[in-house]
């Protein structure tokens, strides 16, 4: 429903009538809109003033006033305020965060990053190796070497002889090191 005065827009809104203030905003928001950029400076706090305006506009619809004719002498006044209040706003919270100490200096994790990329690297290079040493070399290896048992338990373990653990952990070794697993 269009009004088609603004007369009868403020008639509506003193009534309560949503649809005058749809109305408003439809004739009036970019107005308000580019006042309120011009003001803030800043397409994103522009938008907030806007939407704010027309909530006070809703909430002190019954204070709407014409002028000459218009509402929008009333409506940039509520805007410059609006646009006053976020930019008191604005400054307070610089100041605010002006006021508190520097963050402390953060150490740089760069080295350790690398220093993990380069032992995660190691560990595939090492991992790639050792699978590729024969099933009975890769378990002696992997029991004695990496999870600290003695030749005896190694043994009994694999439920072989000490000599045998020590053979297998030798030819293991010696592959590793030549670089010739298999």
């Amino acid at each position: 429903m269009a009004i088609e005065d603004e007369a009868g827009l403020v008639d509506g809104l003193h009534r309560d009538d949503p649809d005058a203030l749809a109305e408003l905003f439809d004739r009036h928001a970019d107005r308000i809109y580019n006042h309120c950029f011009r003001a803030t400076g800043d397409w994103a706090e522009a938008e907030d003033a806007v939407s704010a305006v027309f909530l006070e506009v809703w909430r002190h619809r019954h204070r709407v006033r014409l002028h000459d004719g218009s509402v929008l002498p009333w409506l940039y006044g509520v805007a410059t305020n609006v646009c006053r209040n976020l930019t008191r706003s604005r400054r307070r919270r610089h100041r605010a965060l002006a006021s508190l100490p520097p963050p402390a200096a953060e150490p740089d994790h760069a080295e350790r990053v690398t220093d993990r990329l380069g032992s995660t690297a190691r560990m595939r290079e090492v991992l790639t190796a050792v699978q590729a040493l024969p099933d009975r070399e890769r378990e002696v290896l992997a029991l004695v070497a990496w999870s600290g048992l003695s030749y005896e338990q190694a043994a009994v373990a694999l439920e072989v002889p000490v000599g045998t653990v020590r053979s297998r952990l030798s030819r293991a070794r010696a592959r590793l090191t030549q670089g010739e697993a298999r």
